[in-house]
């Protein structure tokens, strides 16, 4: 039976047919990771898959969804990293997807180098502000800004783990889209596909996904603008088929991420 701890909630990942555990005052996934988990390559039956900074493991589940090769999330907050095992195992993916506990800045201690075909992250947006200035709520701090670990140790990490010729997604904000691809080549992750990601046709982005191949050759591909809202503000086909599935039922309430 499952066990739900304090505020926690279950909620419905509806286009995977699953469930995942939630806390309105701990953590609760955005759009970001939907997005990333299906801009992401998947290999289906052979190959390893790691995701950095998995919070309550959102983007294992949704790629699990999707492959059926192992796939390792590493989270730092102990309770996030119990939240996604419980999640993992409520779904009955326990045989597939694995929960590390641990720091991305001490990767090689949870991971083997050079032995995985995919890595994903969502890593925390913001630069670390003052302490009198973070959230009070250390969960939100910790996830939202570079509190434990910073851009650079995340891409490092992926590069780290990353096969020859392995490929790494990442998503984060347009105004570090220089800082990104910088520090993609600098750790060996040559940047290949490049989307941009709006709120609505005419405004300015507001979220960039890229992915790099590990000692790849350069030739960066700018892949069609990504919408998420239409003009009558309900969700894009492309991002309602993301949450729902294909043939989705379009009045189907949802709570907008």
């Amino acid at each position: 039976m499952l066990e739900l701890k304090d505020d926690e909630r279950l909620d419905y990942l509806l286009a995977e047919d699953m469930r995942i555990i939630q806390s309105p005052s701990v953590f609760s996934f955005s759009l970001d990771a939907v997005l990333l988990a299906h801009f992401t390559y998947l290999p289906l039956q052979r190959g390893r898959i790691v995701d950095l900074c998995s919070g309550n493991g959102i983007i294992p589940l949704l790629m699990g969804a999707r492959t059926n090769v192992p796939i390792t999330g590493v989270e730092i907050q102990e309770r996030l990293h119990d939240m996604a095992t419980r999640s993992i195992r409520y779904n009955k993916l326990d045989d597939q997807i694995e929960m590390k506990l641990g720091d991305v800045k001490e990767i090689g201690d949870l991971l083997h180098h050079s032995h995985y075909d995919v890595v994903t992250c969502n890593p925390p947006y913001f630069d670390t502000p003052a302490e009198d200035k973070r959230n009070e709520n250390e969960h939100f701090a910790i996830a939202r800004h570079e509190i434990l670990c910073t851009l650079e140790d995340t891409i490092e990490a992926a590069g780290f783990v990353l096969k020859q010729r392995g490929k790494a997604s990442f998503v984060h904000r347009p105004g570090r889209l220089l800082d990104i691809l910088s520090l993609m080549r600098k750790h060996r992750l040559e940047p290949k596909r490049l989307r941009f990601v709006y709120p609505k046709a005419g405004r300015e982005a507001n979220t960039i996904l890229v992915e790099g191949i590990k000692d790849g050759k350069p030739d960066l591909k700018i892949l069609p603008p990504l919408y998420v809202y239409d003009e009558h503000g309900e969700y894009t086909e492309e991002v309602r088929e993301m949450l729902f599935g294909k043939g989705g039922n379009k009045d189907e309430p949802t709570e907008k991420l």
